[in-house]
């Protein structure tokens, strides 16, 4: 599958087989795809932690507050992204630019993330709604948590959706 046919085929997954695990080689390909993922300086601010069994079950739960993402619990595995400092080149960038390079290589990382996702046949879906706190004690974790990504494979009537796109002229334009 090459990229294009990734973004085309990529959705969000709100619809997992609860008894389908993820074989571990599907996780370990992931995790090596989102290690190679660009970041500013190289610096790689973040940490993903990989939850299966009961934890991924009180993770989802913390994703779920006023009835949000109620998906997540059949999701066998939640991948939690979490903040770590900057390299000094970084954070210097950072301050003199006033840009926070942290938030956009998480989303870089949960891009990589869900397109290698997509490439193994799983099903995936970004949470931003979530309980920082919460999760952070559940993983023992130190940073702000800024994203959870479910993982799993869709339920066999869980069917491509066509996708909602602004036109190219909304979107982009070329200056010469």
């Amino acid at each position: 599958m090459n990229f294009t046919e990734i973004a085309q085929t990529r959705q969000s997954c709100r619809s997992y087989n609860a008894k389908r695990d993820v074989e571990q080689e599907k996780i370990e390909r992931i995790l090596e795809t989102a290690r190679l993922s660009p970041s500013a300086c190289n610096g790689q601010p973040y940490f993903i932690t990989v939850c299966r069994g009961d934890t991924a079950k009180k993770v989802a739960k913390a994703t779920q507050g006023m009835g949000m993402n109620k998906f997540s619990s059949d999701a066998p595995v939640l991948l939690v992204l979490s903040e770590k400092p900057y390299v000094a080149s970084a954070a210097l960038g950072a301050k003199v630019k006033k840009n926070d390079y942290r938030s956009i290589d998480i989303g870089i990382l949960a891009a990589y993330i869900t397109a290698e996702a997509t490439a193994q046949g799983l099903g995936s879906c970004i949470l931003g709604w979530l309980d920082d706190a919460e999760i952070r004690q559940i993983c023992n974790l130190d940073g702000s948590v800024r994203l959870v990504i479910t993982l799993g494979y869709a339920k066999d009537d869980d069917r491509q959706r066509e996708k909602k796109r602004k036109d190219m002229d909304e979107l982009a334009k070329t200056i010469d």
